[in-house]
């Protein structure tokens, strides 16, 4: 079977919504491998706890990969302390000019309750406007419910979970079987 001729595995939806001073990274829980479901309950966000600084990370695209990222960017983090803007620059830095780390395929949204950074291979680090960013395959169905509701009387943790079921509703790649991490506040 040649590589193109490989479905692909697909099914990741990661949002983040910052207000009130907390920030909320929601992902849903499946994997797809082209139109079969291989896992409903994957868990795509986590807590991270590098020198005691907690920051919380979703991520889209091959597990493997992420979970190599998110190593590196414990270890950007624990040379920099505290320092989430500055361990994720290196980190995409690396990523973009390591040539072990340029075949890594996935997205990176990281956040200390202060600072939220969209990582991608690009070696971009971005901060998102309007206190939302996503991710992933409902990406943009998640981003644009997450938008509409933002400036109305829902909290972060509330926002997240109507956009992600938004998102669960269009989107095939991804279900309503949510991690959700809070950190700020």
């Amino acid at each position: 079977m040649a590589e193109s001729d490989f479905p692909g595995w697909h099914g990741t939806t990661i949002l983040a919504v910052r207000k009130g001073g907390e920030v909320v990274i929601a992902g849903d829980g499946q994997v797809s491998l082209g139109q079969t479901v291989i896992k409903g309950t994957a868990r795509k966000v986590r807590r991270l706890s590098p020198g005691g600084h907690e920051v919380v990370a979703g991520f889209a695209g091959s597990t493997a990969d992420a979970f190599t990222l998110l190593e590196r960017l414990e270890k950007k983090l624990e040379a920099a302390p505290g320092q989430l803007q500055r361990a994720s620059v290196e980190l995409a830095k690396d990523w973009r000019t390591d040539k072990y780390l340029q075949k890594l395929e996935a997205f990176l949204i990281v956040t200390d309750g202060a600072e939220l950074y969209v990582i991608t291979g690009a070696g971009d680090v971005l901060e998102p406007e309007h206190g939302v960013a996503a991710i992933g395959s409902g990406g943009n169905y998640a981003l644009a419910a997450a938008r509409a509701l933002i400036d109305g009387d829902l909290n972060a943790e509330e926002i997240a979970r109507k956009a992600m079921a938004i998102a669960a509703d269009i989107c095939v790649y991804t279900n309503g079987n949510l991690t959700v991490e809070r950190i700020g506040k």
